[in-house]
């Protein structure tokens, strides 16, 4: 008999579920997109209802499938959109207000009035993160403060946070279990990455009630069983773990000083630090890669907010092209970018600037300036930012050798050619572009022994293409200098 591990993934545009076999490779996937809601400029909610809604049908279609193939699901794992913040009743599942996803912005103001009561050094080093709306604390806080149904339940001691993973472990165990895993939780700015606790002081800071929090585990841990009411069969749930690190272990990053760059909706780099956590003096984050049997492993996180997210903005609002893969013929018909340099800051500059109120910019424009410029320097935005990245990591004493990149963005070959001669480094695009699913899949196995340890899991990676460093150091240094510059504007 055939057997599966089935990954949950919840994206922060689309749920998904995945069947891989036990190599890793994916077998079948079903997907739907959801509804994004934006309120007010600057805020980014999703209805949990149809997160919830959007999960259960992927989950059922893929368990449907492994039934027509004859074959045994041995467990699932989640990965999901980190920060995005649920508050919900514990006694009847329904949320409170709708889930503020991580893009939001609202509590910006409250940031500001942390930062100004001093309270930055504390909370960067006990959780390693930055004070930025980013994050789920303010978004607690913000709901707890403006949504009564909140304080009520609060009073009732009724009232439940999750990020998406937990919310959807809660949901899928019908209120048995709420627990989360320490990547997720590392993303909250409540959780302490020293002690791998709740911090309270920072809980008292943010009066922020202690016992809405979900148990934080490992990621590879029994997280609960599925309901049979709801899945048919009851499922174990073994793995849980944020997107990005979920990618990182999909990508097989196991070793100190491995990288993973993965090109979504936003793009993030992370850089596994191994038992040390290394603080940036370049405004990148501290953050925990993973924790498997107890044991935790840190990284260094880049955050860049528009990557993917661009080329929809050329296709949605501009209708320079129909479908994103049109983006690779067309940004090749050129032969330079013609001076022309987009500054996508459409919800400010992530790292390593972390400028809330920058606004996008396009510059170096003339009547010759068509679509095909304005495309490529979207394009070519994503390889610039990430340069920006590898420039805060090298000044942080960190010099990756080679980079392992994943994502909807990586498909296209220019692209991937333009990266490595932007960053000068080598680019290597694994077999299986599912890497976020995966490291969920992985985590799953490890747990019930389908997997023995990381190097077990490690033999699954398989390189697709390698692309190197190509252009001359006086072209790469012009593109460069061109970048700056736009950024200084952008910036003023």
């Amino acid at each position: 008999m055939k057997k599966f591990i089935i990954s949950i993934d919840q994206g922060t545009t689309s749920s998904r579920a995945i069947l891989f076999d036990l190599k890793g490779k994916p077998i079948f996937t079903s997907q739907l997109e959801f509804t994004q809601y934006f309120p007010r400029d600057g805020w980014v909610e999703h209805d949990p209802e149809e997160i919830w809604k959007t999960t259960l049908k992927v989950l059922k279609e893929v368990i449907k499938k492994s039934k027509k193939l004859k074959g045994k699901v041995l467990t699932i794992g989640i990965t999901n959109q980190r920060e995005t913040t649920i508050l919900w009743d514990k006694k009847t599942g329904k949320s409170v207000y709708n889930a503020i996803v991580w893009q939001d912005r609202r509590s910006s103001e409250y940031c500001k009035k942390l930062i100004k009561l001093k309270k930055e050094t504390i909370i960067y080093n006990k959780t390693g993160l930055l004070i930025d709306a980013y994050f789920s604390a303010t978004k607690i806080k913000w709901i707890i403060d403006n949504v009564p149904k909140a304080r009520d339940l609060i009073k009732k001691k009724r009232l439940l946070f999750g990020t998406v993973d937990s919310f959807l472990l809660w949901k899928l165990t019908k209120g048995v279990d709420h627990a989360t895993d320490a990547t997720n939780a590392s993303r909250t700015m409540l959780f302490n990455i020293s002690t791998n606790k709740w911090d309270d002081q920072i809980l008292k800071i943010l009066n922020i009630p202690k016992e809405i929090l979900p148990t934080v585990k490992d990621c590879a841990a029994d997280f609960g069983y599925t309901d049979p009411s709801i899945t048919g069969s009851s499922y174990p749930i073994t793995g849980m773990v944020g997107d990005q690190q979920s990618a990182a272990i999909g990508q097989c990053c196991f070793e100190t000083g491995s990288v993973k760059s993965t090109y979504g909706t936003g793009a993030f780099v992370l850089l596994n630090t191994g038992s040390k956590k290394v603080y940036s003096k370049n405004r990148l984050l501290t953050t925990i890669g993973y924790r498997i049997n107890g044991k935790t492993t840190y990284a260094l996180e880049g955050s860049i907010f528009i990557a993917g997210a661009g080329v929809q903005w050329l296709r949605d609002k501009l209708k320079f092209i129909k479908k994103a893969s049109d983006t690779e013929k067309i940004t090749k018909q050129l032969d330079t970018n013609n001076g022309i340099y987009l500054v996508p800051a459409f919800t400010g500059l992530g790292a390593p600037y972390w400028n809330v109120n920058a606004r996008g910019i396009l510059t170096g424009l003339t009547r010759d300036t068509g679509p095909k410029e304005i495309i490529r320097a979207t394009i070519e935005s994503v390889a610039y930012q990430t340069y920006d990245l590898f420039e805060a990591m090298k000044n942080d004493g960190l010099k990756p050798k080679l980079i392992k990149v994943d994502g909807g963005m990586v498909g296209n070959n220019w692209f991937s050619q333009f990266l490595a001669d932007t960053i000068n480094t080598s680019v290597l695009r694994p077999k299986v572009n599912e890497t976020t699913a995966l490291g969920a899949a992985f985590m799953a196995g490890l747990q019930i022994g389908v997997y023995k340890s990381l190097d077990d899991i490690a033999k699954n990676w398989k390189v697709d293409k390698g692309f190197s460093p190509k252009i001359d150091s006086s072209v790469r240094k012009n593109l460069i200098q061109g970048w700056n510059r736009a950024i200084k504007k952008t910036l003023s």
